[in-house]
């Protein structure tokens, strides 16, 4: 026997119609209107670089539509504010975030929630989560160096195990690769390796008998597609280039205050393509370099607006979320890939940019933009001897 719908039922049905739009508002579009869209290069150079989307609390990704959720659960969802961000990766559609000064953090970019991680407590607590990393089969990995361990969680958010004994290092990046943990130990100086399977430690990198060839202070790890490990040395203001037994082959950088120089050093990633990004804490930026040290561009820099940077530290590349993000793109900039910078302070503490082309462009060779940055640092440093001889004049008229 067939039923109608009573009149009061289909009320309800329409009430509860009603509300979902009242609450959610506006339908959420595909697309995100940037007025003001920032470049690296800036205009009229081609662009290369888009600056796209940053994230600092629960407001920058819980829509108002979670407030029908709100409704119908009685209970408002737990707001959070990041604190002191220093490591950030994303991987399978969610950023995870090492805050230094609260938890480790998991954006959902696909069901826009941002909550502490699952695994993070109990036995896999964090107590000053500093740099993550992820493998192949969805592991992730957290350098603690308070806790004075390594932790591992599952493709799930569950913890599995640790790597190291507290006292004995201080694990402040790590990297996994091909079955390998590749660790940055401040304490020691040193690279070490552990077995992913095992757990157990194989070698130590970075401290040899080959006089000024250690490290002085690693502070970060990458790898490049060529299987060379990239170390982030803020006591040698370089890039330390090794092969994975520990060989030094070459270094990229130098202390000083030009284009192509380093004064703090901190996180380091690269591309496929062999590019070598590193942000460093004192300039505030991030800087391009080819592998044989030359310098291609910077991006980011001092400042309160939208891509700037406040104390950079963990620089990222991710090739697999750009679906994400493409909606804040300008509709001519297509993105190839995505740059993930944490900033410690400021209003926009994970900054996401894109890299990539702008349609209808023509884009100068490597070869050019080699040359162009070259006259950049030449014109950087004529300025500087210019503004120091104008001081030694100036200096010398008052004592006069």
């Amino acid at each position: 026997m067939s039923r109608t719908p009573s009149v009061s039922f289909i009320g309800l049905l329409c009430s509860l119609m009603f509300i979902t739009v009242l609450f959610s508002g506006c339908a959420a579009t595909n697309t995100v209107k940037n007025e003001n869209p920032v470049f690296y290069p800036e205009p009229p150079d081609p662009p290369r670089i888009q600056f796209l989307h940053s994230y600092t609390g629960s407001k920058d990704v819980v829509e108002a539509a979670s407030s029908f959720d709100t409704f119908l659960a009685g209970r408002e969802q737990d707001s959070f504010e990041l604190v002191k961000p220093f490591g950030a990766m994303i991987t399978n559609g969610k950023i995870y975030i090492c805050d230094t000064q609260a938890s480790f953090m998991v954006i959902d970019l696909a069901k826009k929630t941002f909550q502490r991680m699952e695994g993070a407590k109990g036995l896999g607590k964090v107590v000053q989560p500093m740099n993550v990393s992820g493998d192949a089969a969805g592991n992730i990995f957290v350098a603690d160096p308070l806790r004075g361990e390594v932790l591992m969680y599952d493709k799930n958010d569950i913890y599995v195990k640790s790597f190291g004994l507290a006292g004995q290092w201080k694990p402040l990046d790590v990297l996994a690769y091909e079955g390998l943990l590749y660790v940055v130990d401040g304490k020691n100086r040193t690279i070490t390796v552990f077995d992913i399977t095992t757990a157990k430690k194989i070698r130590q990198l970075g401290q040899g008998d080959e006089k000024g060839h250690n490290l002085g202070m690693p502070t970060a790890v990458a790898i490049g597609p060529d299987g060379l490990l990239y170390v982030s040395d803020a006591a040698r203001f370089q890039i330390v280039v090794m092969d994975r037994d520990g060989h030094e082959l070459s270094t990229i950088g130098m202390s000083g205050v030009n284009l192509g120089h380093f004064a703090r050093p901190r996180g380091v990633a690269v591309d496929k393509n062999g590019l070598v990004y590193v942000a460093d804490a004192a300039f505030e930026n991030v800087q391009i370099f080819r592998k044989d040290g030359q310098l291609l561009l910077a991006f980011g820099g001092s400042g309160t607006l939208p891509g700037n940077l406040y104390l950079p530290a963990g620089v990222s590349i991710d090739y697999d979320n750009v679906k994400y993000f493409q909606k804040y793109a300008d509709p001519k900039f297509k993105i190839e890939y995505l740059i993930i910078v944490t900033s410690q302070f400021g209003d926009r503490l994970i900054n996401i940019y894109g890299f990539g082309t702008e349609e209808g462009r023509a884009y100068p060779t490597e070869k050019e933009l080699t040359e162009k940055a070259k006259e950049k640092i030449l014109k950087w440093q004529e300025d500087e001897k210019k503004g120091s001889e104008k001081e030694s004049k100036d200096k010398a008229k008052k004592e006069e």
